[in-house]
């Protein structure tokens, strides 16, 4: 059995992402994004997304629609939503999200957006299968 003190593990965590848990249905990760940065505009196809902001301010642009977000803000993107999160703040936001089915490599671990980006444009960032 994982246990996680999920805002704990979030808060201490100054990667852009790292996946904390794979399973074979979903999947738990936390994310810090950079003021001025971004997660970056996205759709994933068949996987849906639950975001839950711990710290800092932002905007949720879900769907072609726009809201703020702060500290115990739930987004929820179905999939196949065209979706970004952007930092508004002058302090890091951080959140964690639960993807099912999973979205990333288990472990996979980007320090910065930059990384997470190549990894993906490679194909090294593929969920498991099966």
């Amino acid at each position: 059995m994982e246990h996680y003190t999920i805002v704990t593990e979030a808060e201490k965590s100054p990667d852009f992402r790292r996946v904390l848990w794979t399973g074979k249905y979903l999947q738990l990760v936390v994310m810090t994004i950079p003021p001025g940065g971004e997660i970056g505009d996205e759709v994933h196809e068949n996987t849906d997304q639950i975001l839950t902001f711990v710290s800092g301010v932002g905007a949720a642009l879900v769907a072609g629609e726009r809201r703020d977000i702060a500290r115990s803000s739930q987004v929820v993107v179905p999939a196949g939503t065209r979706h970004n999160i952007v930092n508004t703040g002058p302090n890091p936001l951080v959140l964690y999200t639960i993807y099912a089915p999973p979205e990333h490599a288990d472990q996979a671990v980007h320090h910065t957006k930059e990384e997470a980006d190549a990894a993906e444009a490679a194909g090294a960032d593929k969920p498991p299968t099966g």
